[in-house]
Formats: C-alpha cells, sequence, structure tokens
C-alpha cells in the first residue's frame, strides 16, 4: 500500500469560485472598557430576550437526542395559520439566509453546458448574498443603490437579460434601511419575464411603519413567481436559534422542499418560533419599543444635522464614507461596537436605551458627521 509522495503532491485547493468570494464579516462584540458598560450594536440583534413562554417551550424540548422534524411541520403551521396562507407555501430553513440558500440551490446555478444562470440584486445590500450567489455556481450581477440608500428598481429591471434566473428585493434594505416602495416595486415585478422568481427579503418587516412599504405578503398573494423570506432572528428575538422560513406558491415550493438541507432547523427552534407566534401580540409590543428607541435615535441625528437614509429597520445608516473605520473605532473606545464597512458607512443597531444614549453623544460630538448643507 502506497503512502504517497509528498513531492509528487498537489495541494488541497477549494473550487476557484472559492477563491473569489468576499469574506463574511459577522458584527464583533463590544471591547470592555473601564468604567463603562459595554454595548454590542454591531449585528441587528434584539436586545430583549425571547418571552417568557419562548423560554418554557425551549424548556421543554429534551429530546434532543432524536432528530428533528424534517420539514418542521410545528413551525410551518404556526405560520400558516398565523399568516392565513396554506401549509404547502411554507418551507422552513435555517434563517432566512438558509431558507435563501434553498431557493439559489433550486432556481440558479451553472448549467449542464457550463453557462452560468445570473442572480440580481441592489448593492450594497445584505454582504451574504455575493457568497451564496457564488457558492451556488450563478454569477451575481450587482445594480448600485441610489445615494438615499434606496433601491434603482429602473436600472435593475434595465439589468435583466435572458440569463436572469432570481431577483433579490431586501426590504428594508440591510445596511442602508430604506424600504421599498409598494407601486414602485409593483411596477417592477410587472416589467419583468415571469420565470424570473423575484425573492423578497423582509428579515426586518415588524420594523416597518412606512406607509408606503410594499408588503411582500401581498406579493407573494399576488405574484405566482414571488417567493418571501422572513425569519425569528430579529423582532423574536431568536438569532442563535437560527430558524426563518420562505413563503411561495407550490409550484415553487415543492422545488425549495427538495433542495432542502435535511434537518436544517432544530426542534427547540421549531417550537420556539411557534411559541413566539402564539404570543405574537407581546412580540408586537416589544418591537414597539424598540421602533420608538428608533425614533428618538433618528430625531435626535436630525437635530445633530446628520443626514441619513430613512431608517425602516432595527438599525440606522450613517454614510461616512472614508471615515468609517475612523467612527466604528471611536464607538469601541467608548464601549460601542457598530459595524463599519470600510470606505462606505457604519450600520448601528438600535440597542438598549442607555446605548442608544451614548451613542447619540458620540455623534454629538464627532467632527466626522455626513451634514446637510
Amino acid at each position: 500500500m502506497s503512502t504517497g509522495n509528498s513531492s509528487n503532491t498537489a495541494p488541497i485547493g477549494p473550487r476557484p469560485v472559492v477563491a473569489g468570494l468576499p469574506h463574511y464579516a459577522a458584527g464583533k462584540a463590544p471591547l470592555p472598557v473601564p468604567g463603562l458598560q459595554s454595548y454590542k450594536l454591531s449585528s441587528n440583534e434584539n436586545p430583549l430576550p425571547p418571552l417568557p413562554a419562548v423560554l418554557e417551550a425551549i424548556a421543554a424540548q429534551t429530546a434532543v437526542n432524536r432528530y428533528p422534524d424534517p420539514q418542521s411541520a410545528v413551525l410551518c403551521q404556526a405560520v400558516a395559520d398565523h399568516l392565513g396562507v396554506p401549509f404547502a407555501d411554507v418551507v422552513a430553513g435555517a434563517g432566512s439566509l438558509g431558507a435563501l440558500n434553498q431557493i439559489l440551490a433550486a432556481f440558479a446555478g451553472q448549467n449542464e453546458d457550463g453557462s452560468q444562470d445570473e442572480v440580481l440584486y441592489a448593492w450594497r445590500s445584505f454582504e451574504a448574498y455575493p457568497i451564496s450567489v457564488g457558492l451556488s455556481g450563478a454569477r451575481s450581477v450587482q445594480v448600485p443603490l441610489r445615494p438615499d440608500g434606496t433601491h434603482d428598481l429602473a436600472a435593475m429591471a434595465a439589468a435583466v437579460t435572458p440569463r436572469t434566473k432570481v431577483v433579490l428585493l431586501c426590504t428594508p434594505n440591510n445596511p442602508t434601511g430604506p424600504a421599498l416602495d409598494a407601486a414602485q416595486t409593483e411596477d417592477f415585478i410587472a416589467a419583468l419575464p415571469s420565470g424570473v422568481l423575484v425573492v423578497v427579503d423582509e428579515a426586518y418587516r415588524e420594523f416597518v411603519r412606512s406607509d408606503s412599504a410594499v408588503d411582500g405578503l401581498e406579493l407573494y398573494r399576488r405574484h405566482p413567481n414571488v417567493v418571501l423570506l422572513r425569519t425569528f432572528s430579529k423582532a423574536h428575538g431568536l438569532a442563535g436559534l437560527r430558524v426563518g422560513y420562505s413563503l411561495s406558491r407550490p409550484g415553487v415550493s415543492e422545488h425549495l422542499r427538495a433542495a432542502a438541507v435535511p434537518f436544517a432547523v432544530s426542534t427547540v427552534a421549531a417550537h420556539a418560533a411557534a411559541a413566539s407566534l402564539a404570543h405574537v401580540a407581546e412580540v408586537v409590543e416589544r418591537v414597539q419599543s424598540l421602533v420608538a428607541e428608533r425614533t428618538k435615535v433618528v430625531a435626535g441625528l436630525a437635530g445633530l444635522g446628520w443626514d441619513i437614509p430613512d431608517a425602516q429597520g432595527n438599525f440606522v445608516w450613517l454614510p461616512l464614507g472614508v471615515d468609517s473605520a475612523g467612527f466604528a473605532a471611536l464607538a469601541g473606545e467608548h464601549g460601542l461596537s457598530v459595524r463599519a464597512f470600510a470606505g462606505e458607512g457604519v450600520r448601528v443597531t438600535i440597542g438598549e436605551p442607555e446605548a442608544n444614549a451614548r451613542f447619540l453623544a458620540l455623534c454629538a460630538s464627532s467632527t466626522k458627521v455626513p451634514r446637510r448643507s
């Protein structure tokens, strides 16, 4: 039996696409600062713990020696009942990102002749998009945002080609914050070929307060080529359990089930999410408290002369450009971890009232301010 010859051994390497993928940069925990309580405002997490009833549901799931239900029937039925949709239209995923990966695996990639499908999305948007698209074998087509942080739907429609298989719409857009306009989105979808799948990523839907904002649920009801993505990570405070879902017509959902990762959603996560939906009025109350904090932060920034995009998620976007890294470092010195996107801006999660007040105080003292003229 040969043991191999190290001099003739080729290096172990990944597929070529992997080398070119951007790296996902998760929000960092805050560093300790003497005399200060530190706060993490870098990952758009809900600063509030899950509801007591949800914690009870988590504690009740003790059979972790058994595999979970591969269909996550408890979760899917709870979602179907809550939204008033058919059970067959709901497909569980490990967070909305897991659900997105199932969509890409089923509908976009590299074809038998070596050609690549195209996945179209605005940029900057959720930084996992180019990673997921690249790993699927498809080609990313990124259309720049408008200066105000909104999707340029006209430019996106113009970028559609016969190879376009999927369009991703992030609303509210992460990290800039604006939500898509309902009428404009309807016109955009109407302009697309019917064979193009439109994925409406509504991870922050519960925080939206704009009267003109698009409603992904209504889009799904009206358009058979629309897939809705939602998650329990943000409003429900279950980010650590990785549970979300997609919503689509049977002609789409059946293929998503075929592409789904087996047992992706744990029994604990499924029951926790179902319990949170059973107490959704309390979730809504908590979300409103965060929206109220967001309103204070936005008003405070406006009073300081800061010019920021419309904030419809649980975060605000500071378009600081080349000063982004410096502002993030300064925030760290004050016990606040924020998420800097080098050369572009800083995303700051709405956190505890004390954290939000300290953030505003920091902005008041900063000389690096995108001020209105």
